[in-house]
């Protein structure tokens, strides 16, 4: 991927086209050029063909795509995903079974992927989670999204990966609710209504103000974009900030399970 986002800086300098100006020439975010140039993203053969043919480069791009090797590691059901995510302007998530991706520490990371059946090898695991506490610049940006987590009790009350892990993700979550921008707030048990029964998922906001939704099953993903869909999802998702306690109050709760660790 570096080697192949070398290759697109190289032409698009000799073509005379800066990265914004290679963006606007494709309707895309001058971020995504910048990704797939610095070997973040993978380039997609779709648009590899474009560039050829906007820059000249006798399907240099195209055949350099095509020769790829394959990559199993991250799904290509969640790819398109991870490139939404990277360039989200707002990210509301709620989850029920585990503390968010962009909010895990390494080490819980590291228990999540051990618990796979069937197992992944250590080297997969760290290429995993490197990948995963990679996500989490996306929270560091000089303009970070508008971010949104609903977590429900249950998820934080599992001990993945030991004591030590455990009350570690505590002091990351205590921490992260600290940031400026982001919203934290635990769903506690006990409720008698919830309406995240059927499970977790994600709103996301493009730089183009389109909004998108974002589901997982044991085997697959679903990345929304139908409206109707996406208002359901943000019903729900309204609906759990009123279920769940406010950030000052999931601050207090998280201090409390950190004091019984």
């Amino acid at each position: 991927m570096r080697m192949v986002g070398a290759l697109l800086a190289i032409h698009r300098e000799a073509a005379g086209y800066t990265q914004k100006s290679l963006a606007e020439h494709f309707v895309v975010g001058e971020e995504q050029i910048a990704s797939i140039e610095q070997g973040r993203r993978p380039l997609k053969m779709d648009l590899a063909v474009q560039l050829d043919a906007l820059l000249g480069t006798n399907r240099t791009l195209e055949t350099a795509v095509d020769h790829m090797p394959e990559v199993d590691l991250i799904p290509r059901w969640a790819e398109e995903y991870l490139d939404c995510e990277r360039e989200a302007i707002a990210i509301s998530w709620y989850e029920s079974l585990l503390v968010p991706g962009l909010l895990q520490t390494e080490a819980y990371a590291r228990a999540v992927f051990r618990s796979r059946v069937p197992v992944y090898d250590e080297d997969e695991i760290e290429q995993l989670v490197a990948a995963r506490i990679d996500r989490r610049e996306v929270l560091h940006r000089r303009q970070p999204p508008m971010a949104s987590f609903v977590i429900w009790e249950a998820a934080l009350r599992d001990q993945l990966g030991g004591p030590e892990v455990y009350a570690e993700q505590l002091r990351h979550l205590r921490q992260y609710s600290e940031l400026p921008g982001l919203a934290l707030q635990i769903l506690p048990l006990g409720r008698t209504a919830h309406a995240g029964l059927e499970g977790a998922f994600i709103l996301l906001e493009t730089p183009e103000h389109q909004r998108l939704g974002y589901t997982e099953t044991q085997r697959g993903s679903q990345l929304i974009a139908d409206p109707d869909e996406v208002a359901i999802l943000t019903q729900k998702y309204a609906m759990l900030r009123t279920q769940a306690l406010n950030s000052e109050d999931t601050r207090d709760l998280l201090d409390r399970l950190l004091g019984e660790q």
